[in-house]
């Protein structure tokens, strides 16, 4: 099928906004992905499944391109963002290790599962015909689901897309101009109080954006605002959805609030998020050293230093806080002069009992939020891609 032609039926689709990693499979129409439209290139499958999760809040229409041994790295944020959530997503995963087709023995038992992993997900499918007309069709069948908030991949054989060549990719390097280490005592605050101070900071520009956990609890305490987003599952992933939220919302504040475990568990979006580089952006670490939600076992964060780490990722600013005032003063200065920026500081391992879950249901804060971003009043129930 000739790969172009196919992109573009994509793109009057208004399917725009492409993130992937790479498969021999696929390569065709990432090289077109990468060619003609927005295209992020993820560190893992799963984190990119929250990058176009976050970009179809934004305002996007987003497709995720993977090989299917990457499948099983995107199986946590599918079956805990993207599904809760209602988030519609559009893929394409390839089919290495196809039952009779030769391939290398890693892909033999992934071959034989794949579609029986995306049924078990609650993911419709198809696989994808090499006959154009054919694939205009099912696209058109794919578009109508993707409106009724339910996600759609397809399954891609062998030879299915012809040769598309790569243009010449303009490689960016971005440097960290500002790092603050460590120099004196921590104070240890709780992390209800650090979140309070954030959250004293936000305005009718910011969304809020809480990781797993405690984290999106207390923030819910504090105060349940509609530019909030509590992520209920898919740890690690937070980081990751950021990136999406910001890219597709430059003029929004996007303020990320990261635990340790969460980012030990997906390091790599550090990379990511440093090579894109939004400068509406700022990645909190709220660090206790401990899984606290699930009985305080110890994380190995006292061992990393997430502050080089970040500025050799990018991050145009890297800055550890001691306390509740450095950290309010290096959020009103992110807020004043912008800057893809990391935030990392120590708090303690006390959390409040009895912790309130927030009553609102996954779908409903997804809603909300879309409403908060593209100011669609509370009675107008159409929140979909703008």
């Amino acid at each position: 099928m000739d790969t172009k032609l196919f992109g573009k039926e994509l793109w009057k689709l208004g399917f725009t906004f492409f993130s992937g990693v790479p498969c021999s499979f696929l390569k065709s129409l990432i090289n077109f992905a990468i060619n003609e439209c927005d295209y992020v290139a993820a560190a893992n499958e799963g984190d990119a499944v929250a990058i176009a999760s976050a970009a179809y809040i934004g305002g996007k229409k987003p497709v995720v391109l993977m090989q299917n041994s990457g499948l099983t790295n995107a199986v946590s944020p599918l079956t805990s963002l993207t599904y809760p959530f209602r988030i519609p997503l559009l893929g394409f995963v390839s089919l290495r290790g196809e039952p009779g087709i030769p391939d290398e023995p890693q892909h033999e038992l992934m071959g034989r599962i794949t579609t029986q992993m995306l049924n078990l997900m609650n993911v419709e499918w198809q696989y994808l015909s090499n006959d154009l007309e054919e694939a205009k069709n099912q696209l058109a069948f794919a578009n109508e689901q993707i409106s009724r908030n339910r996600a759609f991949f397809f399954v891609v054989k062998k030879g299915t897309f012809d040769k598309e060549p790569l243009k010449k990719q303009q490689v960016t390097v971005h440097l960290n101009q500002v790092r603050k280490l460590a120099h004196t005592d921590n104070q240890m605050p709780t992390r209800y109080d650090a979140l309070s101070v954030i959250n004293s900071l936000k305005d009718n520009n910011t969304v809020q954006l809480a990781t797993t956990g405690k984290t999106g609890r207390e923030l819910y305490e504090i105060e349940d605002a509609s530019n909030n987003l509590y992520m209920v599952g898919s740890m690690g992933c937070i980081s990751s959805f950021g990136l999406g939220l910001a890219l597709s919302q430059p003029s929004k504040n996007i303020v990320v609030i990261d635990g340790d475990g969460s980012l030990l568990m997906r390091m790599g979006s550090l990379a990511t998020n440093g090579y894109y580089n939004p400068n509406n952006m700022i990645h909190i670490l709220l660090d206790n050293n401990a899984h606290e939600s699930t009985g305080g076992q110890s994380t190995v964060s006292h061992n990393i230093d997430f502050i080089n780490i970040a500025a050799s990722c990018g991050y145009t600013n890297s800055i550890y806080v001691h306390n509740l005032e450095e950290l309010k003063a290096s959020l009103q200065e992110w807020k004043d002069t912008k800057g893809l920026t990391f935030v990392h500081m120590k708090i303690s391992k006390y959390s409040k009992e009895k912790l309130a879950r927030p009553l609102m249901k996954p779908h409903e804060v997804r809603e909300r939020l879309q409403r908060f971003i593209h100011n669609i009043p509370l009675e107008d129930k159409d929140v979909g891609s703008s």
